[in-house]
């Protein structure tokens, strides 16, 4: 049975559920919801207080063009996804599924990043500039040592790792940013596939390293 020992914080889970989460960022948090029940219950949570909230309010006047925009976005086109024909993904393990949150997001086949490396680049169909991506590490493998500008959110998938904070295992959670440096070891009994999602840049350390990072857009 897994056992999910990181989370996603109450911040990210209300911006969420209000819908004012960034795209990139939300389907990493949706995907964690996928596989956490405690999650998917703290979400309902604050979705009923948000709502309580929202009824407590006293009434107001909508903006005189309110209406017209709200039948505009009613009537505009909607581009479905046929579920008959799945949009793409690079090969997955064994027992692997594709995650629910990226339906209709397209994906590249694995790309080499170094040895025992790849990567995959994730493009959303309402948000092509979010920098999303899989990342798929061999067993024993590491990334290099890095810190962030901004913020990046990962969800494992698959496997596990360890980046001297803590050990990150099947659907365990991360949020890192520029007050730490890192760097993401996968445990010896086999590989680790995470989906990750980055605001700002990755901030490798060594100039190979810093090479590769340019390359990927990471």
């Amino acid at each position: 049975m897994m056992t999910i020992q990181h989370h996603p914080d109450d911040d990210l889970l209300l911006a969420l559920a209000a819908g004012s989460l960034a795209r990139g960022p939300s389907v990493v948090v949706a995907s964690h919801l996928e596989q956490c029940a405690h999650c998917r219950q703290r979400v309902e949570t604050l979705e009923a207080v948000g709502g309580a909230m929202l009824e407590a309010l006293p009434p107001a006047l909508l903006a005189p063009e309110a209406l017209a925009r709200t039948m505009a976005a009613i009537d505009a086109p909607v581009e479905r996804v046929d579920a008959r024909k799945p949009a793409p993904h690079p090969e997955l393990p064994p027992g692997m599924r594709w995650p629910q949150s990226l339906a209709g997001c397209r994906a590249t086949r694995w790309r080499w990043l170094g040895p025992g490396m790849r990567w995959s680049r994730v493009t959303l169909p309402d948000a092509a500039a979010a920098n999303v991506f899989l990342l798929r590490i061999g067993a024993g493998k590491n990334l290099p040592a890095h810190t962030h500008s901004d913020c990046e959110l990962t969800q494992v998938l698959y496997g596990a790792f360890h980046d001297g904070r803590a050990r990150f295992g099947p659907g365990d959670f991360d949020e890192a940013d520029g007050s730490f440096e890192h760097q993401p070891v996968v445990e010896a009994g086999g590989e680790c596939i995470c989906l990750a999602s980055v605001d700002g840049r990755v901030l490798f350390k060594g100039a190979i390293a810093r090479t590769l990072g340019a390359l990927v857009g990471m």
